[in-house]
């Protein structure tokens, strides 16, 4: 069963040894929501996160399924020495494997180390326990594609006897300010504000429809892993929104699907 679901942002510079403390000061409203992110889903205390990751390569046509048995990683490129290891959930794995037979949706399975898009929500989620990860990719495929990837995880979830917690990790606009790292385009804004709106009026159509010249010029990596965060949520939820900012130029979501 779900038992937690979130969008979270992935900017090394929020986590403390990496972000200086003039960096951590600007991001403060991020690096709170990430922290009542982090008590509430201590307490929930599930066995096993699955996150769709911008940053373990994306294949163009098919989804990617990390099956190392141990998932490790580091921010050593981040000044940040520590090693992070995580043990692949095998059974939820074999699940995916199963419905992909089944289904038309293509998927490829591979052994990736794990990046920043995923360890630095963990840094924050899985701070206090220690669960099963599942690592997953997005693709290029159609908006479609990814909405029926997330309906086929909601469904293995819900199946399952364990509580899993499913993250959709993901920076909005890149292009918010005249000093933000890909440039600035007007752009920018306008994406971040209408994916919040429509997230808010559980407009999924519309959300599946920002995929494209928007979102390209927005310069954002989030859009497609809150499409399957979308398919495995349904189209009842409800959408609490727990910060937005962009000091740095970036957009930092952090919200939950309830």
């Amino acid at each position: 069963m779900i038992n937690f679901t979130a969008i979270t942002p992935h900017p090394p510079i929020i986590i403390p040894g990496i972000g200086q403390k003039n960096d951590l000061k600007k991001a403060t409203k991020t690096i709170k929501a990430m922290e009542a992110i982090s008590k509430e889903i201590t307490e929930l205390n599930p066995d096993t996160i699955l996150l769709v990751s911008p940053h373990f390569p994306p294949e163009p046509d098919c989804f990617l399924v990390n099956t190392s048995p141990s998932l490790e990683g580091t921010l050593l490129n981040f000044g940040l020495p520590e090693n992070f290891v995580f043990e692949n959930d095998s059974e939820i794995i074999e699940k995916i494997k199963e419905e992909a037979e089944k289904s038309q949706i293509p998927f490829c399975f591979t052994e990736q180390t794990l990046d920043h898009g995923t360890l630095v929500p963990l840094y924050y989620l899985a701070a206090k326990f220690k669960p099963k990860l599942v690592h997953l990719a997005f693709s290029w495929l159609s908006p479609s594609y990814h909405l029926d990837y997330g309906k086929m995880l909601g469904r293995i979830c819900a199946e399952s006897s364990k509580k899993i917690a499913v993250i959709a990790s993901g920076d909005m606009s890149h292009r918010l300010t005249p000093t933000a790292p890909a440039g600035y385009s007007p752009k920018g804004k306008i994406f971040d504000k209408m994916i919040r709106e429509k997230l808010a009026a559980q407009d999924i159509p519309g959300v599946l429809s920002l995929d494209g010249d928007l979102a390209e010029e927005a310069g954002e990596c989030g859009l497609r892993s809150i499409m399957i965060l979308l398919g495995v949520s349904g189209e009842n939820y409800e959408f609490k929104l727990l910060s937005y900012e962009a000091p740095f130029g970036v957009g930092y979501l952090v919200a939950q699907l309830i």
